[in-house]
């Protein structure tokens, strides 16, 4: 396995831009695009390797504590550009002639003001810094983007049902979790990932969170490609292919809103098992289970 060595800390926004640099420095076939950037000003990242027509798309990191999801995808993204440029099989799948077929974007994290607060508290926002203290004096258990919104309630696909089911449980306004925004795509992070999708055509897509090594692949009248998406993914991974529960089950993410919308074939995975934010000493054991998945999806 490819392991940078700065991969050995929780991924701030310093620790992603300096190991972007150096897989786009170090691997030609790599592109970089900004798609768009966060309340904050970061930058919501894409690698792209391979035919730039129609996708597939590995996204992680929504949700602040959930920033294990962008060591895999950042290792995942240099470990497949070596092979494309090598031409070389891994886990059984020959990268190169997989990614000529349809391309790869890589979005290691699409929530990086959500990642920096959990990690280095409300000073990493100066802006939001007063409406996030005023929402909790414990920004460890922080998941939203940096105005209190949900970013995986905050897609168009039953926007509205999941609203009611928030006001129901008490949600009624900026949280740290949750809580879905005043109108579906009311935040930069999800028009960015809403107009990539819609501009490049992506042909499957994964969206990764944690935790419970389950895969969610349902929605709606959802496409029978992501049936045999998720049924991949958890054989691969050896983990289980669940139906969400509770809040999750109505609506407001980014797969439901990929089938319902547009639909695209999509799937959620929840990597690891424990509790959030899964501890940085779960990288490396927890990479090497998803590898495989990660690669046989490439393939499909």
């Amino acid at each position: 396995m490819i392991i940078i060595n700065i991969y050995n800390a929780a991924p701030d926004c310093y620790l992603q831009s300096a190991a972007i640099k150096n897989i786009c420095e170090k691997y030609k076939s790599v592109r970089r695009r900004i798609i768009g950037k966060s309340l904050c000003g970061r930058a919501i990242t894409a690698l792209c390797i391979g035919r730039p027509e129609r996708p597939a798309l590995y996204a992680a990191t929504f949700h602040g504590m959930e920033w294990l999801n962008t060591l895999f995808m950042l290792t995942f993204a240099e470990e497949c550009a070596a092979a494309y440029e090598n031409s070389e099989t891994v886990e059984g799948v020959d990268v190169r002639a997989a990614l000529q077929k349809h391309g790869l974007a890589i979005v290691p994290c699409v929530n990086p003001d959500g990642v920096e607060i959990q990690l280095n508290g409300s000073n990493s926002c100066p802006l939001y810094k007063k409406q996030i203290d005023s929402i909790t004096d414990n920004t460890r258990i922080w998941q939203a983007n940096a105005r209190g919104v949900d970013l995986n309630h905050n897609f168009n696909a039953g926007w509205h049902a999941l609203k009611k089911k928030e006001i129901e449980m008490g949600i009624t306004a900026p949280a740290p979790t949750r809580y879905g925004g005043t109108r579906p795509f009311s935040e930069p992070e999800t028009i960015a990932l809403r107009n990539f999708c819609m501009k490049n055509h992506v042909c499957y897509a994964i969206a990764f969170h944690s935790q419970g090594r389950e895969v969610y692949c349902t929605y709606g009248c959802t496409p029978e490609c992501a049936f045999v998406l998720g049924k991949m993914f958890a054989e691969f991974a050896d983990y289980r292919l669940a139906l969400p529960e509770g809040i999750a089950s109505v609506g407001g993410g980014f797969k439901d809103w990929l089938i319902s919308y547009l639909k695209t074939p999509a799937i959620t995975v929840e990597t690891g098992e424990g509790k959030n934010p899964l501890p940085l000493s779960d990288y490396q054991s927890e990479y090497k289970r998803i590898r495989k998945a990660l690669f046989r999806c490439l393939d499909i």
